[in-house]
């Protein structure tokens, strides 16, 4: 049965995953402190997410992941659909932010998601070493938007 928890202590114990979605650490450590990380269990862990406050009209999810051996089988899009019911009271808007990824950003339109706007060179600028999801080069962080 598919549960899932906020996790108010010990955030770093989930790195594991979280470096999947964003892996370099540092850039996680600027936001997992002040977010709310969510963690789902199927039996056990499958996915996180974390989501933090940007002001009083919106969120931005920062990290989404999903072990790889269970991608695809509907882990994210719940967790998706729990964030946006559970801050719904409380923003607006949620905003996510991505490389430019075919496939990731169908699956966030198909969660609801629309392209915003664009973050010039964010990859180049921020990591200390070249991005690559696939044989793809992330470069600009292409922002998606969700009315709550």
């Amino acid at each position: 049965m598919v549960k899932i928890e906020k996790i108010m202590e010990n955030k770093k114990q989930f790195l594991d995953l979280l470096l999947l979605a964003d892996e370099q650490e540092n850039m996680i450590d600027k936001y997992l402190p002040g977010g709310d990380l969510f963690a789902l269990y199927d039996d056990d862990l499958k996915s996180v997410c974390v989501v933090v406050p940007i002001n009083s009209r919106n969120c931005e999810l920062k990290n989404i992941a999903t072990y790889e051996k269970y991608q695809g089988q509907g882990y994210g899009r719940a967790l998706i659909n729990f964030i946006s019911d559970f801050y719904k009271k409380e923003y607006q808007t949620m905003l996510v932010g991505t490389g430019e990824t075919p496939a990731i950003l169908s699956f966030y339109e198909s969660c609801g998601f629309r392209k915003s706007y664009r973050v010039k060179n964010f990859f180049t600028d921020n990591y200390d070493h070249p991005m690559f999801d696939g044989d793809i080069q992330l470069v600009d962080m292409i922002y998606l938007k969700k009315d709550l």
